[in-house]
């Protein structure tokens, strides 16, 4: 039974998923509400929260928060740093609209997604995006990481911009599906400066020889397209998917462009204004399952 989920777009005959960024819907959706989240699960979505390392508490070790900056003052009502804020503080906390007003929406943390995802359709898939790199993960941060994802791993990829920060998590959840950003730390310049197109997708696959899925910067990917060279295709052959990152509004004719480098999956903010421009939107995401 079809529905009108904003799950995918098919353009030119190919199907590419659509990615709630920060669990957004629609455009004027609060980043990381755990409605959406939940009813991103429940539908078939493939959804994209952040994860940041929280603070230890009186009677709790660390773990890890959905939110993408460090600095709370912002998107919650609290102020310091995540990371010195333990997990009942940042429970108390409610999250900002995009107007910065006080939203019925508390802070979420990793280890809570285990009770909220109850209903979870097979064909969901939730993206830890982790906003840390290797050398934050001491034993403690890797125990409560194993913790709190366990309940839901099958359903859920990790991706970070840190290869060995993935390969240390992965490897301790052995069910948790592998991503990677090969462009951050100046790369998407590097390549496009030095043309070295090649080069960046071995570096990619070596780095991460587990990764299903490589997070492509919309910029280095189109750039890179108009000069004569298919990234996506590149990394088809060594049997990636590509996600091309991020596209805030829905008439951004960049949208048409990555549709026609038949990429797997989009990032955007809107997934449904996307959905209704192409005039499509299908059950489940679809997501190919080893």
């Amino acid at each position: 039974m079809s529905t009108a989920e904003p799950i995918a777009v098919t353009s030119d005959g190919h199907r590419t998923r659509l990615k709630w960024h920060r669990a957004r819907k629609r455009a004027e959706d609060p980043p990381f509400t755990r409605s959406r989240i939940v009813e991103g699960m429940a539908v078939g979505a493939s959804v994209e929260v952040d994860l940041v390392i929280h603070g230890p508490g009186s009677s709790a070790s660390c773990g890890f928060a959905i939110l993408h900056d460090r600095d709370l003052a912002g998107a919650t009502t609290g102020a310091g740093d995540v990371g010195a804020a333990p997990a009942d503080y940042l429970r108390s906390l409610s999250l900002r609209d995009n107007d910065g007003h006080r939203i019925d929406e508390p802070v979420t943390l990793v280890g809570d997604l285990g009770g909220l995802l109850t209903d979870i359709h097979p064909n969901a898939l939730l993206q830890l995006d982790l906003k840390q790199s290797a050398d934050d993960l001491d034993e403690p941060t890797v125990r409560a990481f194993v913790e709190a994802v366990a309940p839901f791993a099958e359903h859920a990829i990790l991706s970070c911009g840190d290869a060995e920060a993935v390969r240390i998590l992965t490897d301790a959840v052995p069910r948790l599906r592998v991503g990677y950003d090969p462009c951050h730390h100046g790369a998407v310049d590097r390549v496009l400066r030095w043309r070295t197109y090649r080069r960046f997708v071995d570096h990619a696959v070596a780095a991460s020889p587990r990764a299903e899925v490589i997070y492509l910067d919309r910029r280095l990917a189109l750039t890179v397209a108009d000069r004569g060279t298919d990234l996506v295709a590149a990394f088809h052959a060594t049997g990636r998917e590509i996600d091309i990152y991020t596209f805030g509004r829905a008439d951004d004719p960049d949208i048409d462009r990555a549709l026609e480098l038949h990429t797997d999956q989009i990032t955007t903010d809107d997934p449904q204004g996307v959905a209704r421009r192409f005039g499509s939107a299908t059950e489940g995401s679809g997501v190919s399952r080893p």
